[in-house]
């Protein structure tokens, strides 16, 4: 690449003297010193440039899994509580890129200024490069522009904030979520990703989590699991001993936004390479990328035909989450693998919806979508997964990150829910939630034409 890049550069730079430039053309010296000066610049010009395109392009299909969980939820619940889901979406979308932009960012990327070396970031606002850059200004020359970075970055942190709001939906009041999700977005997710992605102790103990199977969905996990526990289950969800199934609204809508979600993860993976500026970077984007697409494919197999064993009938909700559950699954190391054995992992994933959902009803864990056994229960998987296709992986050094993150989040979080419990309060009126949260919170209806279920 870097042989033809210079051989355009001769080319591009010839043109312009002969062209444009005749005194400069019969000046050798004056000539030579403009070819070598393409020749060399424009290779690191070009890294910045696709380093900072990758991230950008990936970014935006990572907002766009913002979509897809909002549809997939909308999809899941009840029609009575279908606009306060959209409205918890684009406000907790919109809170948690504020709270990162505010303090998130620099705590999770503190550069060589932390505050506690390798566990504690530094206090600041994310802040962008100039106007106009120059090469000499470039935070990173060599390497890719801060807003690229941060766009990038600011996605992720939305995303691990979505993944409370599926499970705890239907029987919480709006304010209180919102508050969590400046939590999450402040203190939780980056004080956590600081450890690996911002080059704390755990990214010096060896620890490897490429797209985020434990920083981002495991912590998202780990919440909501807190959350539900401290919330409690919907009313009438568990009665006399039996699990009373409270069918979704929309099901097109949930297998609408699962397919976004399928895609927007191409980004999500795919563009956590970092680069796209050589030969090798590019090929490895594409493994990912179809290593990606492999594990969510086994996930949604392996659900496909365990529902048929199990339960007698498929299961569209759980062949939805087992694709998820694979794409989770693979998250943690999508570059390792070949695409059998990418196929095979996002099974593992799969198969781990259909026996944890039973699992959680049966202790009496309400979990509105799944998001628990997709984002934990195949985060947990994914991070250990690494140790059977990357040599560098030791399992001692996956698990100790898997159970100091949980333990981390675990007790961040249920101090936040406890604190919000004690002041605003969590749950709405029993005659507020069994009238549905859209009249009682919000006044409006998603489906205003039809009769609430």
């Amino acid at each position: 690449m870097l042989k033809d890049l210079k051989i355009s550069g001769l080319v591009a730079a010839s043109a312009l003297i002969l062209g444009g430039l005749p005194a400069l053309a019969q000046d050798a010296p004056a000539a030579a010193e403009a070819v070598a000066a393409v020749a060399v610049e424009t290779p690191t010009d070009m890294v910045f440039i696709m380093n900072s395109l990758i991230m950008m392009l990936g970014g935006i299909l990572v907002f766009w899994m913002a979509a897809g969980f909002a549809m997939l939820e909308a999809g899941l619940v009840r029609s009575k509580n279908v606009t306060m889901q959209l409205l918890k979406n684009v406000s907790m979308f919109a809170l948690a890129c504020f709270a990162y932009y505010i303090i998130g960012y620099s705590i999770m990327y503190p550069g060589d200024d932390w505050t506690i070396a390798g566990i504690f970031g530094k206090f600041g606002a994310a802040a962008l490069e100039a106007v106009g850059l120059s090469r000499d200004a470039a935070d990173a020359y060599d390497y890719a522009s801060t807003s690229s970075d941060f766009f990038f970055q600011v996605m992720f942190c939305a995303t691990a904030a979505s993944i409370v709001s599926g499970t705890v939906a239907e029987r919480i009041k709006l304010w209180p979520f919102l508050v969590f999700t400046l939590v999450l977005a402040i203190a939780i997710y980056p004080v956590q990703g600081s450890w690996k992605w911002g080059g704390g102790f755990l990214d010096e103990a060896g620890f490897l989590d490429f797209a985020g199977s434990t920083l981002v969905h495991s912590v998202g996990g780990w919440a909501a699991l807190t959350g539900a526990l401290i919330v409690g289950p919907r009313l009438g969800k568990y009665k006399d001993g039996r699990v009373t199934a409270f069918p979704g609204s929309n099901l097109p809508l949930a297998l609408l936004g699962t397919f976004i979600l399928w895609m927007g993860w191409f980004g999500f993976n795919g563009a956590s390479q970092l680069a796209l500026s050589s030969v090798g970077d590019a090929a490895d984007v594409g493994r990912v990328m179809a290593n990606t697409n492999a594990a969510a494919v086994g996930g949604a197999i392996a659900a496909l035909i365990l529902t048929q064993l199990v339960f007698k009938k498929v299961d569209l909700t759980m062949v939805l989450n087992g694709a998820l559950a694979g794409l989770v699954s693979i998250t943690a190391e999508p570059l390792t693998p070949g695409l059998g054995s990418a196929t095979l992992i996002g099974a593992v994933g799969g198969a781990l919806v259909v026996f944890l959902v039973p699992l959680l009803d049966k202790f009496k864990i309400d979990d509105v979508v799944g998001a628990i056994p997709v984002h934990l229960g195949a985060g947990i998987w994914g991070t250990i997964a690494v140790v059977f296709t990357n040599p560098d992986a030791s399992l001692f050094v996956q698990l100790k990150g898997i159970v100091i993150i949980g333990l981390f989040v675990i007790v961040t979080s249920a101090i936040a829910w406890l604190v919000i419990k004690a002041v605003m309060g969590l749950r709405p009126s029993a005659e507020d939630e069994i009238n549905g949260l859209d009249k009682s919170e919000l006044g409006m209806e998603a489906y205003p034409e039809f009769t609430n279920r």
